[in-house]
């Protein structure tokens, strides 16, 4: 009697998967890293020249309760060459969820050699600010976008910061140091962020300066960051530019009504002060009239 043998898919997936990760547990620890040699890899890939040590960070500016904060980080493709370098890594992205206003992506990263592994989850949203979806190629746009941010948070949760840091602060250096001169500098950022709608009046808004000649070296570097974190879709145009700016012109409007209204009602205290201590006028008294007190007639 022959025999019917069943093979369900799942478990074959599932047995390949780990024999595919066991092996390449087993190569890295046969072949494992070597610390100086991955930083000096990762100082060398991402200093090749100026603008890609640029392409390296994103700095954010967020308004919270205690005021304005920048948050500074690494970029997308900074974790491209952390993890390239660190290697015996293992790295995966994936679209896990879409429910008509937010897209989650997820990243996975396992370091085969130390047995670490991190999973990540980031969410994007998929509507404009009057809650309209946006169309299929602009979620596709997004959901790359999404998983791109996942590899970083994941890559950078595995590779420990305390190993990188200085390398780090040397590629910063570099970014900050570049060879152009400050304004041809500003003029590419200033040229930049106008193909994008963005003018040189709210660039300088978006500062806090006055005026071109006050955006220095550091403002330079932030700006540039500030367009990595848009190319990877950190942020948006709307989010960085438009939005903090109108709530700060109508945080600003609010204040000034609260003050025309607290001077308003201190105008009219004062004036209520002054009709109470101002005594009325007394009236005139009229002359005594001479009057017959039998009769009460005049007496002329």
């Amino acid at each position: 009697m022959n025999e019917i043998i069943e093979i369900k898919q799942a478990e074959v997936l599932q047995a390949i998967n780990r024999s595919e990760v066991d092996m390449q547990i087993a190569t890295a620890k046969q072949y494992p890293r070597h610390l100086p040699t991955v930083l000096n890899q990762i100082a060398t890939l991402a200093t090749l020249d100026a603008e890609t040590a640029e392409d390296c960070f994103y700095i954010l500016r967020r308004k919270g309760e205690g005021g304005g904060n920048t948050i500074e980080g690494l970029s997308v493709r900074m974790a491209e060459i952390i993890a390239g370098a660190w290697g015996n890594l293992r790295v995966q992205t994936r679209i896990i969820g879409n429910d008509g206003k937010t897209i989650t992506a997820q990243g996975v990263c396992h370091d085969l050699e130390t047995n670490v592994a991190v999973s990540v989850e980031v969410k994007r949203r998929i509507t404009d600010r009057n809650g309209r979806t946006y169309s299929e190629d602009m979620q596709v746009v997004t959901g790359n976008a999404a998983s791109a941010i996942a590899f970083r948070n994941a890559v950078l949760k595995v590779v420990p910061k305390a190993v990188t840091k200085r390398v780090i602060a040397d590629v910063k250096q570099v970014a900050m140091g570049q060879a152009l001169d400050l304004e041809t500098s500003r003029q590419r950022m200033v040229d930049y962020f106008g193909k994008l709608g963005v003018t040189e009046e709210l660039l300088l808004e978006y500062l806090e300066l006055k005026k071109r000649e006050e955006i220095d070296k550091e403002r330079v570097f932030e700006l540039r960051a500030l367009a990595n974190a848009i190319k990877e879709g950190t942020t948006t145009v709307q989010e960085a530019f438009m939005q903090p700016i109108e709530d700060r012109r109508q945080a600003a409007a609010a204040k000034q009504k609260a003050i025309e209204a607290r001077e308003k009602a201190a105008a009219a205290a004062s004036r209520q002060a002054k009709k109470v201590a101002t005594p009325a006028p007394p009236k005139p008294e009229k002359p005594a009239e001479n009057i017959d007190e039998e009769t009460g007639e005049v007496k002329e």
